[in-house]
């Protein structure tokens, strides 16, 4: 057994709806601008591009029920309410017949954003992480599995302090499910464990201290968290 200089930080998991088993986390990755109405929020043309990603640290999940902290240097925190899919197999090259086989479930998730720093680092070329890679900034439900059916439909929706902010359908994904997985096994190995966080619709928004957000996907279990 290995001699650590200090004790090791636990890994890192998420709760499985309908088992006392837990599903552990290996890597998140992140779609950017996959719904054609945000695309346009963001000032963006929607187009048939490839689709771009970026990732979060294992250790930004948020669980369900807990509170979210306001990150420090921003002005302007956002929600982003998103499907997640979890993946119980991994590969390279995967074609589109070999992804939805390594699909461990789904959940809702959130893509908490530090939008002044997102847009300041967008507009000077520079990667995003202090927008989008920081402290609880991956809040996630529960994972039904996919046993149950996968996930290419159903009304997507948030709300803060019950006003609906967010609303859309996953048909509207600009890149489905299978598509996103077979384009990011061709830029990394993905393996058991992964999160893909795939897009967020319109009707992003800041948050402040103490607003309750809630939002869902058709079929899955609802995230409730509040910004602390």
């Amino acid at each position: 057994m290995p001699k650590f200089a200090f004790p090791p930080h636990p890994p890192v998991s998420v709760s499985i709806a309908g088992s006392d088993e837990r599903f552990p986390v290996h890597r998140i990755y992140c779609v950017g601008r996959n719904y054609a109405a945000h695309a346009r929020e963001m000032g963006k043309d929607p187009t048939r591009e490839p689709p771009f990603f970026f990732t979060k640290p294992a250790d930004a999940i948020v669980q369900n029920g807990e509170t979210v902290s306001y990150p420090q240097r921003t002005e302007d925190f956002h929600h982003e309410i998103e499907l997640v899919v979890a993946l119980g197999h991994g590969g390279r090259d995967l074609s589109l017949d070999q992804t939805l086989p390594c699909v461990f479930g789904y959940a809702v998730g959130n893509d908490y954003t530090r939008r002044d720093l997102q847009l300041e680092a967008r507009d000077k070329g520079r990667p995003w992480d202090t927008g989008k890679a920081f402290d609880h900034s991956a809040a996630i439900a529960a994972i039904r599995p996919a046993a149950q059916g996968h996930i290419d439909h159903g009304r997507i929706w948030l709300t803060v302090n019950g006003e609906t902010r967010q609303q859309g359908d996953i048909k509207d994904l600009i890149w489905s499910v299978p598509e996103i997985i077979a384009e990011l096994s061709a830029l990394f190995e993905l393996k058991a464990g992964d999160l893909i966080y795939t897009g967020t619709p319109a009707g992003v928004g800041a948050v402040k201290r103490g607003d309750r957000v809630e939002g869902g996907v058709e079929g899955l279990e609802n995230l409730v968290n509040v910004i602390g």
